[in-house]
Formats: C-alpha cells, structure tokens, sequence
C-alpha cells in the first residue's frame, strides 16, 4: 500500500496513544490488583464481542458464491489487489433502516459487516457506491486498525485522544478506498448516502452543502467534532477533493482507472 495515503495524523496518534497504554498497562502489572483487573477487562471484551459476532454469523447473510455472488467476487477481488491475504467473511444483516457498515475481528478471524439498508444500494443500481463502503471497511483491515485499537485500548478512553485517532482513520481509509475504486465522484457520492440516505443523495448540491458545513460554527459544533469518532462528513469529502485535485501529493498520477487496468499509476 502506498504509505501516502495514510492520513497525516494516523500515525502521530497513535505512537502517542500506545506509549499511553503502555504506561498504563506497566501500572496496572505492577499491583497485583491492576493484573485482576487487566484480566477481567479482557474477558469481559471478549465474551461481549463473541456475543455480537456469534448474533451476526447466526442470523446474518454470508456472502458466498451462491449468495450475491456478484458482491462475493468484488470483495475476493479487492482484497487481493489491497493484499489482504485472509478475505474476510462479509455478512448482511437487518438494520431497520439505519445506513452504516463496520470491520471486526476475532480470535483472528476479519468480518466485515453491511447492514442491509445500505445492501440494498445494489437494488438500484448503484453498485459503485457500495464498492466504496466495502473498500473502506477492507481498508481497516488491511492497515490492522481492529488489533491496533486492541494494543492501545486505554488510551482509547480518553475522549479527546482516542477519538482523534479514530478520525484520522476514518480519514486514511477514505483515501484508500478513493485509490482503490479509482473514482473520486463515487466516493464523494457514497458519503453523501450517508449524509441524506440512498434515494436522496444523487440530488444533493455538493459545493452548496460544503459552503453550508464552512458557515456552521459555534461551541457546540466544535465541543461534537472533538467527542466524535468520525469525522464531519463534509471534512470528508473536501479531504477526497483535495486527493482528486493533487493526486501527485499522495503519489498518483490519477486516480481514475483506465479501462481494463487492475492498479493505479504511481
């Protein structure tokens, strides 16, 4: 992968994160109570995550060559081109109505988990979106975010902290998956279904509603950016704009496929 994609602040954050945890964890070893409580805190994430992954595997859809094959073979192919060795089970589920997709892993397995609301964008015939949203999920697996949020889990407790790193993979990831679709329009278009939803989003003026987002300030405004995990969708898409406007910064000389290429130039 080419490392430019990576967002500026990835990397800061976390060195910085993990020195904190370290910390932490050399604290809590060296009191015999800090070992019961390390040891209680990793069972206890364990048994809730196993929970939440056994739900999905039983009453989700797994995606095979017999169900949405077509999905199932974009998936095996965009793993290999972004070398993620182990493909990871993709899984639908009901999501009454909530547009979102997650990664996950477990006892070294990767998931990746769409809810069916945006599933559906296949329906009508917005498959290019949807290679987006899967593109950025395999993007945290393929820069190993779920174990790298494992490592640092203490430092991940402090708002301010843990949620600027959270963004700024939110950010890298992005970039990834604008590089690996090869199309800035679609990733802009399939961040703005999760703006406005799957029927709305091909209506929405993009510039006014930047300069929109540009105008809104306030404490408030700035008080939810700093406690959110993700960061403003507008930020966002200005962050691909700038991709599809200076694609040499990040090491590209476009990043728009030619017909029949399998990679980008760089």
């Amino acid at each position: 992968m080419n490392s430019r994609l990576v967002h500026e602040h990835e990397t800061t954050w976390y060195v910085l994160s993990l020195v904190i945890s370290l910390i932490c964890y050399i604290v809590l070893i060296v009191s015999l109570v800090g070992i019961i409580y390390i040891v209680i805190g990793v069972i206890v994430t364990l048994i809730l995550h196993g929970l939440m992954i056994a739900e999905i595997r039983s009453s989700g859809v797994k995606l095979t060559e017999r169900q949405f094959p077509e999905v199932y073979w974009q998936v095996q192919e965009l793993s290999k081109q972004m070398g993620i060795v182990q493909v990871p089970d993709v899984f639908i589920i009901q999501s009454g109505g909530v547009l979102n997709a997650f990664a996950t892993r477990f006892f070294g397995r990767n998931f990746v988990v769409l809810y069916s609301e945006i599933f559906e964008l296949i329906e009508q015939g917005n498959e290019e979106e949807l290679s987006f949203v899967l593109a950025h999920e395999l993007a945290h697996i393929q820069r190993k975010h779920m174990t790298k949020h494992l490592l640092i889990l203490p430092a991940l407790w402090i708002p301010f902290l843990g949620n600027a790193y959270y963004r700024s993979c939110e950010f890298t990831c992005d970039r990834i998956a604008t590089a690996y679709i090869g199309d800035a329009q679609t990733a802009i278009r399939g961040l703005m279904i999760l703006a406005v939803g799957k029927k709305l989003f091909p209506l929405i003026n993009i510039p006014d509603y930047l300069e929109q987002s540009s105008k809104e300030r306030g404490f408030f405004i700035w008080w939810h950016r700093l406690l959110s995990t993700h960061p403003p969708l507008p930020n966002r898409i200005d962050e691909i704009l700038r991709f599809q406007a200076h694609p040499k910064l990040f090491g590209y000389d476009s990043i728009r496929f030619e017909a029949g290429d399998t990679k980008l130039s760089s």
